[in-house]
């Protein structure tokens, strides 16, 4: 089996690193907002505070991520980050954690995560040749779900309840050092285009691209709506797991570690269920699982059936995203990789985004469940638009130049 190369290596190590702190903060950041509040719809603003930048910047950033050096931006914005967090780390220590403070801090995490994230992935397929593409997403998503939803938030939660404040301080520290190993990347080359335009007019263009290829555009359309439902449901899962299903903080950590549990299954298989299923079948599959995972979810009252409903859900949602990522990464020209990928994102997050604004207002309205219920019957009426386009023939392995003049087949 060919290697994938320094520089892929060095971005996967830079990723394992941060994914640590990141699935370690994962589980402490709602630990947090608990013992502050125990108000759903402030809990669930957590959630959406943090993913509004991609609303309001995401556009604007995939506009910088083509003209600048990605590799560059991805270190300096981990030295942002670093730092926000470092602050947010001694506010808790100082038992200065406020409400506003764990949002403001929030919300610049996400507008660091709308260049950072958006250029990191816009790194992947320059360092990696096409057809290593399902190989190195599968490493990529390996790494995040066996660190960041598997390993580390157990050891959020732990740290969380032996000092608040630590697991913020250990996320910071994985950002430096994140930082420092991107610094390493050797001979990634960028093109900035020849003639510098309008904001406004590199924005169109990236927009103009999604929307006329027909398989990109529905797959944004259709995550947008799914991540919605998503979200919808664990931005509250926190309470979810405390006042339906009786867990404290390490049972609230273990929860979020069975989702992992499938999720590194789903990464082992999904190279190799890429390479003999095809991705119409996948993408079908998926939306079934989706659906069923929301009413498994509401009719759960215990950890023993929550947990392999969650398992199972972290298998598809692997799956689910090596496919949409690969798809993506072999259409989308490289000139146009991060105003593309922006439009995507923007879709994406701003989905979870909106599903984290209205999981606590329904939960105060309709019960703990409440999201879940709703979100099941939403995601019954998506996989019924949806599965007609999704038994189309998608466009993984058409040429370019086809899927420029617009086909959507």
């Amino acid at each position: 089996m060919a290697k994938l190369g320094r520089n892929f290596n060095t971005l996967w190590a830079a990723a394992t690193v941060s994914n640590i702190g990141d699935g370690i903060a994962a589980a402490a950041a709602p630990l947090l907002v608990a013992s502050i509040t125990d108000d759903p719809v402030l809990v669930g603003m957590a959630v959406f505070v943090q993913q509004l930048p991609w609303l309001f910047f995401s556009l604007i950033s995939g506009v910088f991520v083509d003209r600048l050096d990605r590799r560059r931006l991805t270190v300096v914005v981990n030295v942002v980050r670093c730092l926000v967090v470092g602050l947010l780390a001694l506010a808790v220590a100082q038992d200065l954690a406020t409400i506003p403070v764990v949002y403001a801090a929030g919300f610049l995490l996400g507008t660091c995560e709308t260049l950072g994230d958006n250029a990191f992935g816009a790194l992947v397929p320059t360092v990696v040749a096409p057809d290593d593409l399902p190989r190195a997403n599968a490493r990529m998503g390996t790494v995040f779900f066996a660190v960041n939803r598997f390993a580390a938030p157990p050891v959020g939660a732990a740290l969380f309840v032996a000092a608040a404040a630590l697991p913020f301080g250990v996320n910071a520290v994985t950002f430096a050092l994140a930082a420092v190993l991107l610094s390493t990347m050797r001979g990634v080359r960028h093109a900035a285009p020849a003639v510098r335009r309008s904001v406004r007019a590199d924005i169109a263009e990236g927009v103009r691209w999604l929307w006329r290829n027909g398989a990109i555009r529905m797959l944004a359309i259709a995550l947008c709506l799914m991540n919605i439902t998503l979200m919808a449901g664990f931005s509250i899962l926190v309470l979810y797991s405390r006042d339906r299903l009786g867990l404290d903080e390490y049972g609230y950590g273990a929860l979020i570690t069975a989702s992992a549990v499938g999720s590194l299954a789903g990464a082992a298989l999904a190279p190799r269920l890429q390479s003999r299923l095809s991705d119409s079948l996948l993408l079908r599959v998926g939306l079934v699982i989706e659906t069923l995972t929301h009413v498994g979810l509401a009719l759960a009252t215990t950890v023993w059936v929550a947990g392999p409903v969650l398992v199972a859900f972290g298998v598809h949602g692997s799956v689910l995203g090596a496919v949409i990522t690969t798809l993506r990464q072999r259409t989308v020209p490289d000139e146009l990789r991060g105003r593309v990928q922006s439009v995507y994102l923007m879709f994406a997050i701003g989905g979870s985004a909106v599903g984290s604004l209205v999981g606590g207002p329904v939960a105060r309205w309709l019960g703990i469940t409440g999201p879940f219920w709703l979100s099941a019957v939403a995601m019954t009426v998506l996989t019924a638009v949806a599965w007609r386009p999704f038994g189309r023939r998608l466009v993984g392995r058409e040429p370019v130049t086809q899927l420029l003049a617009g086909d959507s087949r």
